[in-house]
């Protein structure tokens, strides 16, 4: 999904350089053949114009993404742009020769910036201090890393590598057999794997080998040579335990292993791009790889590189893409073209989401909302917002999403949406919950209660809005649910608490004994399922005051969804990272009322489930979609006509174990078995279903049981 597409006429016709700000990814600095490096945000709007004495030669973010570096081919000063104060200041490098490398430290606030002539300057951006040192390499420095000790390895036209320390002195050298280029630090995997200590340098030479030099054992450098057809290396990155991911120019892309034993061996190779490949970008967070070359774009998974997660084809770009970078945090792709246009595709959307009965509002893009109804067939619509969101809630009548102390409302028409307002609250707001009329926002331990639109409503002044707790009240609220008719929290000294809208008073409490983590009430508000500070969940009826169990509670259970189609009481799943557990409420059976695990199924990677709709379940994607999964325990909603006798009578056992009769009678119908009527005639007498339990029974002829139920009617 591209977010949006940049190109300038200063720099149509040739490449562009480009950085991501490091760690938040709020900024992208791009520069082209133009004398000035132009800050855009992550919507694409610009920010910023450093205008430069020369060309921009090479430019780099610090560790936090506070300051961006930037370097020129007619000055020597080093140019350096706040991205909290938006303002550019200039640090003269006293160097006599033209700048041609700089990096900054990826620990600390060192800067290394290195010359035509092979000269050194490392700056100290906290204290100020300079350090130059002269001749560290005899011609122009081209490439370098810095690792996470602070060494920095160089290298240069002059065919050597020099490893220094942050005062700049020369640890170690080496020289090499061709132009050293894309230097790295990492870990090399021993045998011994007790090393965490990134002690080898990487460095492509003459663009055809890969050199390796430890420095713990500087006489033995291994040198990785390729096959001939695969071209030059265009660039490579190591990822995951001691693999390199290597993108060649004639569109391979090959992983080899670093491991002493198989070192050098292609664990993967796959031709990606048919005439080209110019850049691969790895995101650790996504655990995705992606390669750019031709036109296209396509991105692999990490845990199995076969899989292709997806192809992004740039139809437009004749000339073909050229560089290709992610965000830290994954959510962001930028790739620039050879000429001079720069797109940036969103690959990872935070999952926000919300339902009201069975309409569901989600972020389907970073500045978008799509509100949906499939149950009710209604036609989806999207609301464009002004922030992006950190909460996003859905009420009858309303659409709510805020960041921070913020939140907007919307009202929700036939097929359109009107802004109604901003609120600000007292704090930051972990959630929210709407119903027809009222708000309720949840933000460091208390939960504000307000109407949504109070104009015109002829609202008495006290119902408009509360605070909760009151002052003399000494708990934290750590959870809240809103129904229509009523505003339930738990707390953290374990009570929950039902507020009744209607007469603007608290109804009822229950004490638990530990602190209540999240709440879950069904529909109607009759049932709230809750999961306690011990992850035991439990489901309690506030009508009788009874708490039930919930067995089988697995303790990696982020969230609990109650069943919606109207027929189905008492149904609800339990939720983790990978699996949904089916639980039904059997109320008033004979043996009393228990809740028993109907079954398990399995979801797949990063769906965060939202619907739950006649057991099929509508889950949000981190693509900023939906895709719906039919529960297993549900499988006899599907076409039963080609099952065989043993899946019917599993079929059966489904149905009545989530009190299906009507379905269970169909399945009865299919087996035409004496024992099967019987199954269901039981488990309707065990549910006090006399009447039904009638029917079956005259179905099959057991007249005695007819006339014994009928004279306990």
């Amino acid at each position: 999904q591209q977010v949006f597409s940049l190109l300038e006429k200063a720099w149509s016709g040739s490449p562009v350089q480009f950085a991501w700000q490091k760690t938040l990814g709020n900024f992208l600095a791009v520069t082209g053949s133009d004398r000035a490096v132009k800050i855009f945000d992550r919507h694409g709007q610009k920010r910023n114009e450093i205008t430069l004495p020369g060309n921009c030669v090479a430019m780099d973010w610090d560790k936090d993404g506070d300051t961006l570096a930037i370097i020129t081919d007619k000055s020597s000063a080093i140019f350096l742009w706040d991205a909290n104060t938006n303002k550019t200041s200039q640090v003269d490098s006293g160097m006599r020769d033209a700048m041609s490398f700089l990096l900054w430290s990826r620990v600390g606030t060192l800067l290394a910036v290195g010359t035509t002539k092979g000269n050194l300057l490392i700056y100290n951006r906290q204290t100020s201090r300079k350090i130059p040192v002269l001749g560290k390499h005899t011609k122009r420095i081209t490439c370098g890393c810095w690792s996470t000790e602070n060494l920095l390895a160089l290298g240069g036209e002059d065919k050597m590598i020099t490893i220094s320390n942050q005062e700049g002195d020369t640890i170690r050298q080496t020289s090499v057999s061709s132009d050293p280029s894309d230097m790295q630090f990492s870990v090399m995997k021993t045998d011994e794997r007790i090393s965490t200590r990134e002690s080898t340098v990487s460095v492509v030479v003459g663009k055809k080998t890969l050199f390796l030099f430890n420095l713990n054992d500087p006489d033995n450098p291994i040198d990785l040579k390729f096959q001939q057809p695969y071209g030059n290396i265009v660039t490579y990155r190591w990822y995951g335990d001691g693999y390199i991911m290597i993108g060649f120019s004639r569109g391979c892309f090959v992983v080899i292993s670093t491991h002493i034993r198989e070192i050098g061996q292609e664990i993967f190779q796959a031709h990606n791009h048919k005439d080209n490949l110019s850049s691969i970008a790895i995101s650790q967070s996504l655990n995705k790889a992606a390669s750019c070359g031709d036109n296209c774009i396509k991105i692999h998974d990490l845990s199995d590189l076969r899989e292709m997660y997806a192809i992004i084809n740039l139809d437009d770009e004749n000339k073909g893409v050229d560089q290709l970078s992610w965000t830290d945090d994954g959510q962001l792709l930028a790739v620039s073209t050879r000429r001079g246009s720069l797109h940036v595709f969103l690959t990872k959307l935070p999952i926000l989401g919300d339902a009201c009965s069975t309409r569901i509002a989600y972020l389907t893009s970073l500045l978008e909302v799509t509100v949906a109804n499939h149950v009710e067939r209604e036609l989806p619509v999207t609301v464009s917002v002004e922030v992006e969101p950190s909460f996003v809630a859905i009420g009858v009548y309303h659409l709510a999403v805020g960041m921070n102390n913020r939140a907007w409302f919307y009202a929700l028409g036939e097929n359109n949406v009107k802004k109604l307002k901003d609120v600000e609250y007292l704090g930051t707001v972990a959630s929210m919950h709407l119903n027809s009329d009222y708000a309720a926002a949840l933000f460091e331990g208390k939960v504000q209660l307000h109407m949504i639109e109070s104009e015109g409503l002829d609202a008495q002044e006290e119902r408009e809005t509360r605070l909760f707790p009151a002052d003399d009240d000494k708990y934290r609220i750590l959870c809240h649910a809103l129904t229509s008719d009523f505003l339930i929290y738990g707390t953290d000294t374990g009570v929950i608490h039902y507020f009744y809208i209607e007469d603007w008073q608290y109804v009822n409490e229950y004490r638990h004994p530990v602190s209540v983590r999240k709440i879950f009430p069904d529909p109607n508000g009759t049932r709230l399922a809750f999961i306690d500070d011990k992850s035991d969940g439990f489901v309690y009826c506030p009508v009788n005051d009874t708490l039930y169990e919930i067995p089988n509670f697995s303790p990696t259970i982020k969230g609990i969804l109650w069943e919606n189609w109207p027929m189905d009481k008492g149904v609800f799943v339990a939720f983790d990272d990978d699996k949904v557990y089916t639980y039904v409420f059997h109320k008033g059976a004979i043996q009393g009322s228990k809740i028993i695990l109907a079954g398990g199924t399995e979801v797949p990677f990063s769906h965060k489930p939202l619907l739950l709709y006649n057991g099929e379940l509508t889950c949000q994607t981190q693509s900023g979609k939906t895709n719906n999964i039919y529960l297993s325990t549900h499988s006899f909603l599907g076409n039963l006509k080609d099952l065989g006798p043993n899946e019917l009578t599993q079929m059966l056992t489904q149905t009545l174990m989530l009190k299906r009769f009507s379905e269970a009678w169909e399945v009865c119908r299919l087996l035409n078995d004496q024992s099967g009527w019987n199954e269901l005639a039981k488990a309707c007498l065990h549910h006090m279903e006399v009447d039904f339990a009638i029917r079956v029974y005259r179905t099959f002829g057991n007249a005695g049981m007819v006339m014994s139920l009928e004279q306990i009617k």
